[in-house]
Order: structure tokens, then sequence, then C-alpha cells
């Protein structure tokens, strides 16, 4: 369900800037920020890099691009 908010003109500048680089749109950039805030926040001791590491492996396995891991 889409929702309007109002947001600060700073950080939809940001967004915009942000998304551009991303190829996203500033709407899906504010996002994608706010699910890794909500994951830092109900995980305070994962580092930033593995909440990146881990929604890249989360994307990766809903396309399916995964590999058997081969032991020994």
């Amino acid at each position: 369900m889409a929702v309007a908010i109002k947001l600060s003109d700073d950080l939809v500048g940001d967004a915009k800037l942000y998304a551009k680089a991303q190829h996203r749109t500033a709407p899906k950039q504010i996002e994608h920020w706010a699910k890794i805030g909500k994951i830092a926040e109900e995980n305070p001791e994962l580092p930033f890099k593995f909440i990146q590491d881990v929604m890249l492996s989360h994307e990766e396995a809903e396309q399916g691009q995964l590999e058997p891991y081969q032991f020994g």
C-alpha cells in the first residue's frame, strides 16, 4: 500500500543523488535506506558491510544465482 509522506527537501535531494548513482528512483533509494536502517537497529552488533552482503546474498537467491557449496 503506497502512502504519501512529507520528507525534508535535503533528504529527497540526497536520495535523488544516490538514486542516480545506484540506478534507482528516489523513492526506491529511500526505501533502501529505510531497510538498511531497520536491519541495523534490529541487529546493532552487525557491521554495515555484513548487512550489505546479506542483502546482496538475499537478492542473488531471489534471482536464482546460487551455486552449491562444496565441502572439503
